[in-house]
Order: structure tokens, then sequence, then C-alpha cells
């Protein structure tokens, strides 16, 4: 199996390769190469397979990037919500521009003689809105109210049907609020959501946009890369035309995820600051904060744990590792 990752730089890009590269395969099929491209050249783990990485423009993608012979692409590219809605021509360069040369290189593999390969798209719960009290069906209508979550809707669209045409074969997760990213805040209206926790573990102040009580659809990045990867080998025949889902993440509010803190680290939450941000609330207050997710349980994708233990997992797998990048 040769696999792309399309982003690989990215928090989440890195996070998949160093786990394809521990277990040296998916979903039961050896790996026997992988690609990293982004717009630096992405770090490569050491694997058991051949790693190469690229650097380039998604939306000027080079062959290398997917090459003939690739089974499987994670799509994870894009401008992020808040930059996107600042440089609307940016955003819509990246993530639908970007998303257009994806189809050209999975069409040129196809037409090559190859086999349509498997494209997962990291999506978003932006491409929804509602109210603080909703909580979503599988069948809820794509509403957005940004355009980062426009532009993701749009490419869901032409994914599934270019996945119609048979140039790939594609699964769209609408990924919750990947809490907690590590590294350094990063110009998503979600950035918060990380930072409320991330900053006072590393004993520094985070600032609180929204009420306490607000609440959010989040996931772990250690479930987001589990969701990822399933999707990456999954039987997809009885997904019909339908190819996007929304996986099963924790509905939660900014208090209790201050509190799960707390509990893990007595005394954190001090280090919070309530400091009101319009323009951040408008953005993040239409996304939904709960989904049923009803489909994606039916079709393997595993329910998600209790946000404590998403604070465990960050002090676990990313907090040292902040500290030195950040030089803390």
């Amino acid at each position: 199996m040769r696999i792309s990752i399309l982003g690989g730089g990215g928090f989440l890009g890195r996070k998949i390769a160093n786990r394809l590269a521990k277990e040296g395969t998916l979903g039961g099929h050896r790996v026997h190469g992988l690609t990293l491209f982004d717009i630096v050249t992405p770090p490569v783990p050491e694997a058991p397979f051949p790693v190469v990485a690229l650097a380039g423009d998604v939306v000027d993608l080079p062959e290398a990037a997917i090459p003939p012979g690739t089974d499987v692409v994670f799509h994870l590219a894009a401008v992020v919500s808040a930059q996107a809605e600042a440089d609307y021509d940016l955003g819509r360069r990246v993530n639908l521009r970007g998303t257009d040369a994806l189809v050209d290189a999975c069409r040129r593999l196809v037409a090559a003689g190859g086999k349509p390969p498997r494209v997962v798209f990291t999506s978003s719960v932006a491409s929804f809105s509602a109210t603080q009290a909703d909580t979503l069906p599988d069948a809820a209508k794509q509403v957005p109210g940004n355009s980062y979550g426009a532009q993701k809707a749009a490419a869901e669209l032409i994914l599934a049907d270019a996945s119609r045409r048979g140039f790939m074969d594609v699964v769209s997760v609408r990924l919750p609020t990947v809490t907690v990213r590590p590294g350094r805040p990063n110009k998503a209206a979600s950035s918060f959501f990380s930072g409320i926790i991330r900053e006072p573990l590393l004993g520094l102040e985070a600032e609180l946009p929204v009420p306490d009580d607000f609440g959010v659809w989040v996931c772990s990045p250690r479930r987001a890369v589990d969701w990822l990867l399933h999707a990456g080998a999954m039987d997809t025949t009885g997904m019909g035309l339908d190819r996007s889902l929304s996986p099963p993440g924790i509905s939660t509010t900014v208090g209790d995820m201050l509190r799960a803190m707390d509990e893990v680290q007595p005394g954190a939450s001090a280090l919070v600051r309530r400091v009101a941000d319009p323009a951040i609330a408008a953005i993040v207050g239409t996304w939904p904060p709960a989904f049923t997710a009803e489909r994606a349980r039916a079709l393997g994708f595993v329910p998600h744990e209790p946000f404590v233990d998403v604070v465990r997992a960050f002090i676990e797998d990313d907090l040292a590792a902040t500290r030195q990048e950040r030089g803390l």
C-alpha cells in the first residue's frame, strides 16, 4: 500500500505519518511507501518503508505528491477558519482550487490505468450552522455561517462527484474542533479551545473569548487520527452517493473543559482570563454543539473518551514536545 498525505507538515498530518511509521500497516495492509507534501517540507519519521517529503503549492500539485500506484490520499491541506474569513481570496484558492488539483491528480492516475485511490478529506463542523440548543442529526442540511465552512462544504460536493465518476473513492470526515492541539496558537477561530487547556498546562495565561457555558463539539488528536485512519481503510460499499459523515465526538462546555483540566492539574484554570472577542464569538457561535453521529458509529467509527482523558492524553503525548518547541 502506498499513501500520500497532503498537509503532511500539519499537526494531524505528522501524527498520521508517525502512526503509519510505527505500525507499518493500514487496515491490515502493509505500507510500502509514504509521500508527505506541504507548503514547507514536512519532517520525515523513521519508518520501515521509504518516506518522501516534498514542498510546494497544493494548487499547483506536482505529480510526485500523488505518484502512480498511490492507494490512499489523506487531504488535510487547508487555510483555517479565521484566516479564511479574513482572507477570502486565500481561503478560496487553497480550500477550493487545492481540492480541484487533487481531483485532477486522481483523474490522471485513473486515466493511466491505475485504481481510483481512497481519498480521506478532513471537512469540518464549521460546515454547519446551529444554535447552542441544537443537536444535529446525520441528515442535517449544511448551511455554513463562515467562508471556511462554505469552502469545506463545497469541497465535499466536488469530491463526492469525483467519487461518483470513478476518479477516487472518497470519505469526507467532518471533524469536530480538535482539542488539545500541540505547539503554538494558530489562526483558526477555534484555536482558543486548545489554548485554554494547553497554555495553563504550560504555566501560561490564556484568553477565553466566549462564556463558560458555551457548548462545543470536540475531539482529541488521538481520536481524530483513529477516525482518519479508519476512513482510509474502511469498506465504503454501503455509503452510496453520500460520502460524508460526522464522527462521534464529545459535546461539552468550556466550563466543563476547564473543570476537567483542574481535575488533572488542580488550579490550572486560574490562568484563564475572560476576554470577550466578538469577532471570534461570531464565527464559533454558528457551529453546532452536538451531533447524533449515528451513521459514523454504524460504519465503525469508535466513540469518544471523556474530556478528562483528553487532557491526560495531551500531557502524555504532546506537553513535553510543546514545551521544548516553545523554549519553555
